[in-house]
């Protein structure tokens, strides 16, 4: 994890640790007790003509596509898990899937020249829907989102932090848009001076009607703000300008904001205890009939009881005492409240230490014996460079010497016990062989410099 997830390098976006959760809680999301959010790309904030809930939805969609790994055509989950994920408490299907199609509507619209500009007739522009194909059935949700957002979902170049737990607390169209503009801001404190009616015109046609600026404050704008300052993790406040120093006219605006003191901590703690739910999912394979389970009984069955039972299942699966379903002795472990005793896992902890000095006794063992061979490799690669040298001072000294004292050398090689053992083993005549059958032989005349070097040690160290 990085040190701070508001500033986490797009790098890490697809290795985000955000995992699914919902069935280990029966409470909404905004009041989960656990972090739930994903990396944004900046460009999803000028999302218009979307309201509050159709916005959840979209976060909701778009967060499951960040943490999958791999980009499939349809992305598919349980209906309960996306419904808790966007804050859908209702049971109205019918009111569901009228949102799901408010959702499809939504357009992301980028341009190449800024807002407020006049567009050259060349200008690059480009409009996709945020979200494809929805199709709801026996209990599951399955979406689609068009290939060219993927890579802007998954590895933001600029983005910023978005957490579902906090605007799914929003009610409020203005405080949401708000909220999503002035996030991106974070780092600096302060955002961009904004044009009264662009900001006017952010939540689209859900936006104010009122042209005049005290009525938009006053309806729109305060509740926004203060809605902001109460759900969120940021403390947000605003200054207005007038279009120019003569006029009374207020036509800009800017938003202060930072952190609320203690967040980034509440965060990162939050966020570690998200892996019970993917130890239970992925190392135990709980179904859909044991995390509801769960959830029904979530007010007495809290992280730590459930911790407790799954360390006391892993000490029995490394003792080989379950012999089967290793889920279904979970959930009893769970129900039933099992946990290790205080001497169990002294035990525990006596044998994992017995275990790591064996371990290492086998490990220093396997280096001393690969010290060993490295030390003999080593030696035997020094007496054939020796023997190398040796042969190359004694052909120096041969060919340096005299014709007489050469055949000297040649005839007591041929005679000596070295180089009767060297002729035999290459099925030579030692009777017949020549001074140039022992010269142009390469083993044999590699053992004839060695005689010589030998035979003249005294000369050769002098040569050195």
């Amino acid at each position: 994890m990085s040190k701070d997830v508001t500033t986490r390098a797009t790098s890490r976006q697809l290795s985000l640790e955000l995992f699914e959760e919902m069935l280990a809680s029966d409470t909404p999301i905004h009041k989960s007790t656990k972090e739930i959010g994903y990396q944004r790309n900046n460009v999803f904030v000028d999302v218009t003509d979307v309201g509050v809930t159709a916005r959840r939805l979209l976060d909701a969609a778009h967060f499951i596509v960040a943490q999958e790994s791999t980009t499939p055509k349809y992305y598919d989950v349980e209906l309960s898990y996306f419904r808790w994920l966007m804050r859908y408490d209702s049971y109205n299907y019918k009111h569901l899937r009228a949102v799901v199609s408010e959702a499809q509507k939504a357009l992301i619209q980028v341009l190449a020249t800024p807002p407020g500009s006049t567009s050259p007739e060349n200008e690059k522009w480009v409009s996709v829907q945020l979200l494809g194909i929805v199709g709801i059935d026996k209990g599951r949700i399955t979406f689609e989102v068009p290939q060219p957002l993927i890579r802007h979902i998954k590895d933001p170049e600029k983005s910023h932090w978005l957490s579902l737990r906090i605007t799914s607390a929003f009610t409020l169209t203005y405080a949401r848009a708000i909220y999503d503009h002035a996030i991106a801001y974070l780092a600096d404190g302060i955002t961009d001076w904004f044009e009264i009616d662009i900001v006017r015109s952010w939540p689209g046609k859900a936006g104010s009607t009122a042209t005049v600026f005290k009525y938009f404050k006053r309806d729109s704008l305060e509740p926004a703000v203060k809605q902001i300052n109460e759900v969120s993790d940021i403390e947000l406040s605003y200054e207005t300008r007038t279009e120019s120093p003569k006029s009374k006219k207020i036509d800009r605006i800017r938003f202060r904001l930072s952190r609320k003191a203690g967040a980034d901590a509440v965060r990162a703690s939050l966020l570690g205890a998200q892996e019970i739910y993917t130890t239970l999912k992925n190392e135990f394979g709980f179904t859909e009939k044991q995390f509801n389970a769960i959830s029904q009984n979530r007010a007495i069955w809290s992280d730590e009881r459930i911790l407790n039972a799954i360390e006391y299942t892993r000490a029995k699966i490394d003792g080989a005492q379950i012999k089967k379903s290793p889920s279904g002795y979970l959930m009893k472990a769970i129900t039933e409240g099992y946990k290790l005793s205080e001497a169990e896992r002294r035990m525990k902890k006596v044998l994992e230490k017995k275990n790591e000095q064996a371990q290492l006794e086998a490990t220093v063992k396997e280096q001393a014996i690969a010290s060993v061979a490295a030390s003999a490799a080593a030696a035997e690669e020094r007496t054939k460079t020796k023997a190398v040298e040796e042969a190359q001072s004694g052909r120096d000294i041969y060919e340096e010497a005299e014709g007489k004292t050469q055949k000297d050398l040649m005839r007591a090689f041929i005679t000596s016990a070295a180089g009767k053992l060297a002729i035999k083993r290459l099925k030579l005549n030692q009777d017949t062989i020549r001074d140039s059958d022992v010269l142009d032989h390469k083993d044999l005349s590699f053992s004839f410099y060695q005689f010589v070097f030998l035979r003249n040690k005294p000369k050769a160290n002098a040569r050195t």
